[in-house]
């Protein structure tokens, strides 16, 4: 991996799991993390808030930015995006990492879990890369990544969770179709739309899509 000393990383649901342990790997390297995420006070059953995060963050030898965001709420994450570039000059790098999941079948899906799984899922994915294209087309290196799984068109991904595999491929979709489409904005230099992840359930994980122009 590159050194990401000085680079600004706008990552999403960073305040736990898979999205601070990127802020962590970067905070070490001495990048700037803007920690955009909804959880402002502690859960009683899952660990860290966005001011804990910072707080290890900078620790760690990095700086960070703690956002309150809920990335359903369009006008809070452009906010966000805007105040990002305003304390950094910048963002180099998106990470796409909140998610919400529900591994239920047709049945046992409510429509209201539905929903949300595709506005956390597809729709702020897609959101909140629109809203940083403008400061990426600025970067020298820009990258997106999604934490997204390989497109898998078996009915083994769909059987027992068919609306959550459906939402999921939709960031995957995004992936391939942001890749041509940023092509010509990024001109022809070393730009990255790529997607890291696994099926559920798939044993181990793997960079499957890497769009570099």
């Amino acid at each position: 991996m590159p050194d990401l000393s000085g680079k600004t990383l706008f990552i999403t649901g960073a305040s736990r799991g898979i999205g601070k342990s990127i802020a962590m790997r970067a905070a070490g390297d001495g990048a700037n993390i803007v920690v955009a995420a909804k959880t402002t006070e502690p859960h009683p059953r899952l660990p860290g808030t966005i001011y804990t995060a910072a707080d290890e963050i900078e620790a760690a030898g990095g700086r960070a930015l703690p956002m309150t965001v809920d990335v359903r709420d369009l006008d809070a994450m452009i906010a966000a995006v805007e105040k990002a570039k305003t304390a950094f000059g910048g963002i180099d790098i998106l990470v796409n990492n909140a998610s919400a999941i529900s591994l239920t079948g047709t049945l046992e899906t409510p429509m209201k879990r539905f929903d949300l799984m595709f506005s956390v899922n597809v729709r702020a994915t897609f959101a909140c890369s629109q809203a940083c294209l403008p400061h990426l087309k600025c970067a020298q290196n820009p990258h997106i990544l999604k934490l997204a799984p390989p497109l898998d068109m078996r009915a083994r991904w769909f059987k027992d969770h068919c609306a959550y595999t459906r939402s999921k491929y939709g960031m995957s979709m995004c992936v391939l179709g942001m890749a041509e489409d940023f092509k010509q904005d990024w001109g022809g230099g070393k730009r990255t739309v790529a997607a890291y992840g696994d099926q559920y359930g798939g044993g181990g994980h793997a960079r499957w899509a890497d769009q570099t122009r």
